[in-house]
């Protein structure tokens, strides 16, 4: 087990099929007063990871990595998140799952493809419309520099 799933300032909440994180004390910490999210300390976390690790991985490694990254640098984050659909006052779970929910404020899908499609664009839309977030990052670690594979979508 990788030292940071275990750390005693990180805490996992049991019950849960998502694996949940949240960094106690942590410094980065957001108010909820309608201000932009910062997605600098975790596009840096991104980039850092990519950089070690280069393009060419399977999405899970870059996943793991960049979890490792965040809580490195004390930001909290919860991965493999499900994210049920409400149709008519019921709420189905239909096997979505986003990547990664940072500070509670940012969806961040990982993608590891040729290019960022319209259609990656619409499933981070929807992710943002279904949880109720409004800042989303796709990051495309398939690529030479990963500022060539960010794409930021706001509701």
């Amino acid at each position: 087990m990788p030292a940071w799933r275990g750390a005693s300032s990180c805490m996992r909440r049991p019950g849960r099929n998502d694996e949940q994180f949240h960094h106690r004390g942590s410094e980065t910490q957001r108010k909820s007063d309608g201000k932009r999210p910062e997605d600098g300390p975790i596009i840096a976390a991104a980039i850092e990871v990519h950089r070690n690790l280069g393009p060419g991985l399977l999405e899970s490694a870059y996943e793991e990595c960049l979890c490792h990254e965040l809580h490195l640098r004390g930001i909290s984050f919860r991965r493999q998140v499900e994210v049920p659909v409400s149709y008519k006052g019921i709420s189905l779970n239909c096997g979505y799952r986003v990547d990664i929910i940072v500070e509670e404020e940012v969806i961040f899908e990982l993608k590891c493809v040729e290019s960022v499609l319209p259609v990656h664009k619409a499933q981070l839309l929807t992710y943002l419309r279904l949880t109720g977030k409004r800042v989303g990052l796709i990051i495309n670690f398939n690529t030479p520099l990963l500022t060539e594979g960010t794409a930021r979508l706001v509701l």
